[in-house]
């Protein structure tokens, strides 16, 4: 049986992490066991559902619980779990900053711990790293590609969006849920000092690992995407910089390859999200 709680108190605490928290505070950085976010639509629920996220609370319009198939589907995982259910009519739930983007359902839930990245990378050959990619528009369309063009990982500097931001999911389609991720980071505080950690350390420890290391940028010594020498290599990590300015110049350095996709009609680059399909697309596919 489900436990369906109507609203007619808007400042209720229970609605607080819909209505009044910001993402900064579900992330909750200085207690991260106690860490949420917040998933949007049914399909990205689902997902969130699939992967072991566990739920603490939902809020659906109670139209969409009768009329919209895939809520009644993801309500039937909420049975005899008793998790609490809040629910209203749409002109209701407008007075919730936000509702109108969630298709008709959000979900509250638990995050999980991340992996060490160096763990990550065991049994993995093409990774993603992006530094320093604050859009969450942008995080959750690169996590779609490489979900869907056969990337094995995302890494991320601790600059960029988190891709459990409401946002950035909701793009992705729910496939953060899919494909292992974490960020570049370390409890090491020495380690963890501006620049040492990324890039230098990190690439030192991944060429260890045996990877060869590919920067999209544009620079006179960049390889074509499509070079063979890349397209052989067992094992690549792809890094994509922010929107703007791209990488910094010392994980250029760093890097193996300097890679840039051609371009046509004097244009000059593609967005992040854009360069990262067609990167997915070519480099996903190894040349013997």
């Amino acid at each position: 049986m489900l436990n369906i709680l109507e609203i007619n108190d808007f400042s209720a605490p229970e609605l607080d992490i819909y209505a009044r928290r910001t993402e900064a505070q579900l992330l909750n950085k200085d207690n991260p066991e106690a860490g949420l976010f917040i998933a949007e639509s049914p399909k990205v629920i689902g997902r969130a559902l699939d992967a072991g996220y566990i739920p603490v609370s939902a809020l659906v319009e109670k139209h969409q619980m009768k009329e919209n198939e895939e809520t009644r589907q993801i309500l039937e995982r909420f049975e005899g779990i008793d998790v609490p259910i809040f629910t209203a009519e749409f002109e209701v739930l407008t007075k919730l900053t936000g509702f109108k983007l969630t298709r008709g359902m959000l979900c509250a839930l638990k995050r999980q711990p991340l992996m060490d990245y160096q763990n990550m990378c065991h049994g993995k050959d093409r990774i993603v790293i992006l530094e320093n990619v604050m859009n969450p528009t942008n995080v959750g369309a690169i996590f779609r590609s490489a979900a869907a063009l056969n990337m094995d990982a995302v890494f991320l500097t601790p600059g960029c969006s988190d891709p459990l931001y409401r946002r950035a999911s909701r793009v992705s389609m729910g496939t953060v849920f899919q494909i292992p991720w974490t960020f570049i980071q370390d409890n090491n505080e020495m380690r963890c000092q501006r620049e040492i950690l990324w890039p230098k350390q990190a690439i030192t420890e991944l060429r260890k690992m045996g990877y060869k290391t590919a920067a999209l940028a544009l620079a006179d010594d960049s390889v074509g995407i499509d070079n063979s020498e890349l397209m052989r290599e067992e094992k690549l990590a792809i890094i994509l910089g922010t929107e703007g300015e791209g990488l910094m110049d010392r994980t250029i350095e760093m890097c193996d390859y300097t890679v840039k996709i051609p371009m046509a009609h004097g244009v000059d680059s593609l967005n992040v999200a854009a360069a990262s399909a067609v990167a997915f697309w070519q480099l996903g596919k190894k040349q013997k």
